[in-house]
């Protein structure tokens, strides 16, 4: 995954807190119109069910290590986002990710042992606070319907990361993950870029898949996945000509880190 917070919390996360009818009967979901927390960030987790929209805006790579994720990639170099200006403010009508959306809230676990989720929030983000304009978030001491809805769509998230899980795990079992590289010459620039850092799936280990297993992933609706990813690949060349033309490229050769 992208940079994470010091503290292990998930990405944009700085605290957690369960939210409550008690603590917080007053507290409103104010309106957003800004996400400065995204502004520098460069790679963003996906679900699988976004990589349809997905695919038309970012570069669709897969993090290094044992347990790789999808990132939509909104930058080639650390601190850079080519999709949200320095006021904060989303540029143009890019798709935005579940994961931005559901922030400042999440689903999590209060005790170790127990498998039982709460809704929580990061008390720190100016999105949810007590009391102004915005929608309540409890009514009678009772979840409102906004609350309702926030939930709902964390519990689809938390499926969604489930199903997002089997895939990645399909795709090692099936060792079609291979580390990435990709070279780019800009005119007059004396050597490439070179960014690496990020897994990819290999077309030639597509090509040598078994009939049985080519068959599961059709069957699946998992190969649609995979292409989804391989046609945003053409994506990155275009990012990084937007931050070349920003001036947003390092002098030094940069290595993409997800």
């Amino acid at each position: 995954m992208a940079s994470a917070p010091p503290s292990g919390l998930p990405l944009f996360y700085n605290q957690l807190q369960p939210l409550s009818s008690s603590l917080h009967a007053d507290y409103v979901l104010r309106q957003r119109d800004s996400v400065p927390f995204l502004a520098g960030v460069h790679a963003v987790p996906l679900t699988v069910e976004e990589f349809g929209l997905a695919q038309r805006h970012y570069p669709i790579v897969f993090s290094s290590g044992p347990n790789p994720v999808p990132l939509a990639l909104m930058g080639l170099n650390e601190g850079v986002n080519m999709f949200v200006g320095e006021d904060g403010k989303l540029a143009g009508d890019a798709y935005i990710p579940a994961y931005v959306r559901r922030y400042p809230f999440m689903l999590a676990k209060l005790q170790p042992n127990s498998e039982e989720l709460s809704l929580c929030f990061d008390p720190t983000s100016d999105t949810v606070g007590q009391g102004g304009e915005g929608a309540a978030l409890f009514a009678d001491g009772q979840p409102s319907d906004a609350t309702k809805g926030i939930l709902g769509f964390c519990e689809q998230f938390e499926q969604a990361g489930q199903r997002t899980a089997a895939f990645m795990q399909e795709l090692v079992d099936l060792k079609l993950l291979i580390d990435g590289e990709v070279s780019i010459q800009p005119e007059g620039a004396p050597q490439p870029f070179i960014y690496r850092g990020f897994q990819m799936i290999a077309e030639d280990k597509l090509r040598e898949l078994r009939g049985d297993q080519a068959r599961k992933l059709i069957q699946s609706g998992l190969l649609a996945l995979v292409y989804a990813h391989l046609f945003s690949l053409s994506l990155i060349r275009d990012l990084f000509a937007r931050q070349l033309q920003a001036g947003k490229v390092p002098a030094q050769q940069p290595q993409l880190q997800v």
